[in-house]
């Protein structure tokens, strides 16, 4: 088992130019073996070599969260990452040990069927990015594979997805919504003979977000995966424990805005506004974890929508002394879901806010070409160095490391907009400011 450093102190490796450990303090080599792997081979912890490939791509050191799990215990940790040359020096912070993470659809949710005796199950699980943790013993030789050869490598390189009988993939489509899935089918890149169908469950990390999945696999033609039943189970406890309180919320608030129960003071009946819209946003993000996540999309307003993300951040911007400012624009039509728009434009209006000094404006400007219509959110903050500009749109980065927030939120905000067929762009430069564009396909 491996073992926190006796002392609080940095837990130093290094990495060649193709990932693999070659010198390593002996709480990182310990946690190497229990892998499955030794000094000298690839190293077998993907959330730690995925800082290490980040850094060496962008060639700028790299810090940010990370799990490594031990044979009998998740290790939290905080992962520093430097270039040096065609190698990446490590240093592993803040190792904190606590017992395995359970799947999210834990006990409650098992029936009779989950626990038959002699059930064969074939188990898998991977990262946020779809790299591999681990694949057990017979699933691993079933696909013709080595156990220790699967670690780190992108699901897509072990197994062949295809489309179902509808043209859908529902791995895919789980990975967009965050939520899980069942009848995906794949076969194995190592033997196109071997049909394989494909379940999931989300895995959620120590702060309770996205951290993969973990599921199982079953040969075609077999009984379906036990964890299929648990996540319908699931969604079906979401509608009645989150959908219906929040409906009756905004029911409440539309009641409050109409005056419905009696005469109100006008400022009393503008804060039900403001409630309804947030419950509505929060509304969708629920809707997100559920089977109706998976929208096609349709014509949308963006000038409505900033509207309704501006509502929801007007309490913050009063408090940090930042007005916004909306350009008066009559309905701008583009196409894409409106659960991600409002998402990305409340993360671009947020962080405009968060960077901006007091008495400063952020202002909202739309605007269209032939084929694109567009919405621009512009702050009079510090402004962001050019060589920073790329580096922010990654995960867990922020403009400044010891600024608030988990660096979560471009990155989300990008990844949506292209799968909209829009993108999120910047245009700054030190000491004058930012212009964040989400760009989305004209309706």
């Amino acid at each position: 088992m491996a073992s926190a450093p006796s002392e609080p102190r940095a837990v130093l490796g290094r990495l060649d130019n193709v990932g693999r450990l070659i010198a390593a303090d002996p709480e990182l080599e310990a946690l190497q073996r229990e892998a499955g792997a030794a000094i000298g081979q690839i190293l077998a912890l993907p959330q730690i070599l995925a800082v290490a490939q980040l850094a060496r791509e962008l060639g700028t050191p790299v810090s940010r969260p990370a799990i490594a799990a031990s044979a009998d215990q998740d290790i939290d940790l905080w992962v520093h990452a430097t270039p040096d040359g065609d190698e990446v020096g490590l240093s592993l912070e803040r190792w904190t040990v606590r017992p395995p993470a359970g799947p999210r659809l834990g006990s409650p949710f098992a029936g009779e069927a989950d626990l038959q005796p002699g059930a064969v199950h074939h188990e898998w699980e991977a990262d946020e990015e779809l790299r591999l943790i681990s694949v057990s013993g017979d699933l691993a030789e079933l696909l013709g594979f080595d156990v220790a050869e699967c670690a780190g490598l992108p699901l897509t390189k072990v197994f062949r997805l295809e489309e179902n009988d509808e043209g859908d993939m529902p791995l895919v489509a789980a990975l967009a919504a965050r939520h899980g899935f069942s009848g995906q089918r794949a076969r194995s890149r190592a033997d196109e003979s071997q049909s394989i169908a494909l379940a999931g469950e989300v895995v959620t990390s120590a702060d309770g977000g996205f951290a993969g999945f973990r599921g199982t696999a079953e040969v075609e033609g077999g009984s379906p995966p036990a964890r299929a039943n648990q996540i319908a189970y699931f969604d079906e406890a979401l509608d009645e424990v989150l959908r219906a309180p929040l409906d009756r919320i905004i029911d409440s608030a539309e009641r409050i805005v109409e005056r419905a129960d009696g005469p109100l003071r006008s400022d009393y009946a503008s804060y039900g506004n403001d409630i309804a819209a947030a419950a509505r946003h929060l509304l969708s993000v629920v809707r997100g974890m559920g089977d109706d996540a998976v929208q096609d999309q349709q014509a949308i307003d963006l000038t409505a929508l900033s509207a309704e993300a501006v509502v929801m951040l007007e309490a913050t911007a009063e408090e940090r002394g930042v007005e916004i400012e909306m350009e008066s624009s009559q309905p701008l039509m583009g196409t894409g879901q409106e659960r991600a728009v409002i998402q990305i434009i409340v993360n671009l209006v947020g962080n405009a806010i968060r960077y901006s000094p007091q008495g400063k404006t952020v202002q909202l400007s739309f605007g269209r070409t032939h084929g694109t219509a567009s919405v621009t959110v512009t702050d009079e903050g510090p402004g962001i160095a050019v060589a920073d500009q790329q580096r922010i749109f990654e995960r867990f980065e922020r403009a400044e490391p010891r600024e608030e927030g988990a660096g979560l939120g471009l990155a989300i905000s990008r990844r949506l907009a292209r799968s909209m067929g829009g993108d999120v762009t910047l245009d700054s430069s030190p000491g004058k400011g930012a212009r964040f564009t989400l760009t989305l396909p004209r309706a």
